[in-house]
């Protein structure tokens, strides 16, 4: 090939992009707690807020906050170069689409889930993953002597990060659910341990003919009526307060249950879905909202999250095989399981 044929073939002599090392990737992702530790320490400080009318200087930034300037910039350089936020000029930052989603009560934040990640007690729990993986016993309660729910209501700012954290995690999914399952045949549910709402609240929102019940412990009710009536359903929503593993409200054409099941064992799984068969009649519907384990080596986040119930809870994640196991031990069978998105699938059973 002359030098001119080549001139009109550029992509002749391109040389392709050198492979990138292990060594580096892994480097990458051993350090990838950086990352996170630094948006903890951006949301901790609540950075995103004070940037929500504008870009402002470090030494407006650190004035506010109680920080030093200094520092507070090598934190938020560091943000900006992953874009968290924006270095706009000499020391002075502003917000960017994710920055902006770390605001605190912006709708879809995931403040909640930042501070809740690094959370000094989270993180106790995660670097004793070496022990839970050699002896099978949860990191958290080796830790903290009690199980996890138990200590967020000892814990009540704890527990109000990690309900945010839910809230938000389940607001990515619930549209979605919302929007894509067939509610057309069910006029009443009940969302077990529905929390703050937002699952049922947009449900109700797509499906007028519908009325719906959040059951959850009564702490954590105080917060489902003022989300609930974001959407405008809070005339079509109760609440009633109690625990799964005593009783549930009866009576409802369908139960459904997000990321509820797989914080929990098989002996309390089933202490749920007994309860949830006791109160269900003939013609209900069980819709429990998980993370399906898939098969092979398919990159899944599942996978990584049933580590994070093997050390915070006890529970796991579930093939579908074993969700449905578990639903025939309740006496449940297993009609289908429908993939809405990659981290979220429904699996649907009948009582039998």
């Amino acid at each position: 090939m002359t030098a001119a044929q080549s001139a009109l073939n550029p992509e002749h002599h391109q040389p392709s992009a050198p492979a990138i090392p292990p060594q580096v990737v892994l480097t990458q992702i051993i350090t990838s707690y950086w990352v996170s530790n630094a948006i903890h320490c951006l949301c901790e400080f609540q950075i995103p807020d004070h940037l929500a009318d504008g870009p402002r200087s470090i030494a407006q930034l650190a004035e506010t906050t109680g920080t030093d300037a200094p520092s507070l910039y090598r934190l938020l350089r560091a943000v900006a170069s992953i874009g968290v936020l924006a270095e706009t000029g000499d020391h002075v930052f502003e917000l960017t689409p994710m920055g902006n989603v770390l605001r605190k009560d912006v709708p879809g934040s995931l403040w909640g889930m930042a501070m809740f990640m690094g959370e000094k007690s989270h993180v106790m729990a995660t670097v004793d993953l070496a022990e839970s993986v050699r002896t099978g016993e949860t990191s958290f309660n080796r830790n903290f002597g009690k199980p996890f729910f138990d200590y967020l209501l000892e814990h009540p700012t704890e527990g109000d990060h990690f309900n945010r954290a839910m809230t938000s995690f389940g607001a990515q999914n619930a549209p979605v659910l919302a929007a894509n399952y067939d509610f057309s045949n069910i006029r009443t549910i009940v969302d077990v341990g529905g929390g703050h709402g937002t699952l049922i609240a947009n449900i109700l929102k797509q499906n007028p003919h519908m009325t719906g019940t959040i059951f959850d412990l009564g702490p954590v009710l105080e917060g489902a009526p003022a989300n609930v009536a974001t959407y405008g359903v809070e005339d079509r929503c109760s609440y009633e307060p109690g625990s799964f593993f005593d009783a549930v409200p009866a009576g409802a054409d369908a139960y459904i249950l997000s990321f509820i099941i797989h914080d929990w064992a098989e002996p309390e799984a089933l202490k749920i879905l007994g309860n949830i068969r006791k109160a269900i009649p003939a013609h209900g519907k069980i819709l429990l909202v998980e993370n399906v384990i898939p098969m092979g080596n398919v990159e899944h986040f599942g996978k990584f999250l049933d580590l994070e119930m093997l050390i915070m809870v006890g529970g796991r994640e579930r093939t579908e095989a074993e969700y449905a196991a578990l639903y025939e031990k309740a006496g449940f069978s297993l009609t289908r399981t429908i993939q809405m998105t990659p981290m979220m699938s429904v699996v649907e059973g009948n009582p039998v």
